[in-house]
């Protein structure tokens, strides 16, 4: 059996450099200097919530899924499925938590201040997938530790997910010039760029649309699906986030604890 551990870093960082490649070759949004010192900032914070994930959160997260296992705990346990169809069901619905926690993230102010973060990249590309807070990956992960053994799916259910959802988040972030013809019908399954553009427009209503994360239904099904006939037309970023301090890891860090306006005040 293929060892996920190995496979989901090993995945992940073949898509960035690849996409990091394309991404210079044939861009949506042309025209940007200085790659390296943004996806360098990127790229050290996402290294460094990975160091607090792996030290903090993978004992935990490996102790509630055995638990739920040990006691035949939760939804998928108590459904009592074949294994190859408990697989598809356990990959659906922790996209469905990741849709529903997303969602959260736009509408509790304190979890936007720290979600927040992760929209003010005004030059989005793959390594945007990477920049999100400390605080957030700390949030994320200790709610995480619940829902899992309420949804009963095992540790290896949860490593299926995560080789998926890297690199199509990679993906979806990046700035490669997907044509329309190919981005639509990739969108009818998975998350696309011409989506998750829309999701980062300095437009409220826009940035508050298209949520999911690997399987593009989500939206769909509850009314979160916007798009853009012409994405390149799309401004990035947060309207009450200009400054090039944030385009810093010391600004990124620092950010959820600086009085800004609030969303509503900044439309």
């Amino acid at each position: 059996m293929i060892d996920l551990q190995v496979a989901k870093p090993i995945g992940s960082a073949i898509a960035l450099g690849v996409l990091w490649m394309i991404e210079g070759a044939a861009p949506m949004f042309e025209g940007r200097g200085g790659r390296m010192r943004h996806g360098a900032a990127n790229l050290l914070l996402g290294l460094g919530n990975a160091a607090v994930a792996a030290l903090v959160f993978a004992a935990a997260t490996l102790f509630v899924t055995e638990w739920a296992r040990s006691n035949s705990f939760g939804l998928l346990y108590w459904a009592g499925l074949p294994t190859a169809a408990r697989i598809v069901c356990a990959v659906l619905i922790i996209d469905a938590w990741q849709y529903l926690w997303h969602r959260l993230n736009h509408v509790v102010p304190l979890l936007w201040r720290f979600h927040s973060v992760h929209h003010t990249d005004r030059d989005m590309d793959a390594t945007t997938a990477l920049r999100f807070h400390t605080g957030e990956i700390i949030l994320s992960s200790t709610v995480r530790l619940a829902v899992l053994p309420l949804l009963g799916v095992t540790i290896t259910e949860v490593l299926i997910y995560e080789t998926i959802l890297l690199p199509i988040i990679l993906f979806h972030h990046s700035n490669v010039g997907v044509p329309a013809s190919v981005d639509v019908w990739l969108r009818w399954l998975i998350v696309t760029p011409w989506m998750h553009w829309v999701h980062h427009s300095d437009e409220q209503p826009e940035t508050d649309s298209n949520y999911s994360s690997v399987f593009s239904f989500w939206d769909r099904i509850f009314g979160s699906f916007k798009l853009r006939a012409d994405p390149s037309k799309i401004t990035l970023g947060l309207k009450d986030v200009k400054a090039e301090e944030w385009k810093t890891l010391p600004g990124m860090l620092i950010m959820p604890f600086r009085r800004r306006q609030s969303r509503r005040d900044s439309d």
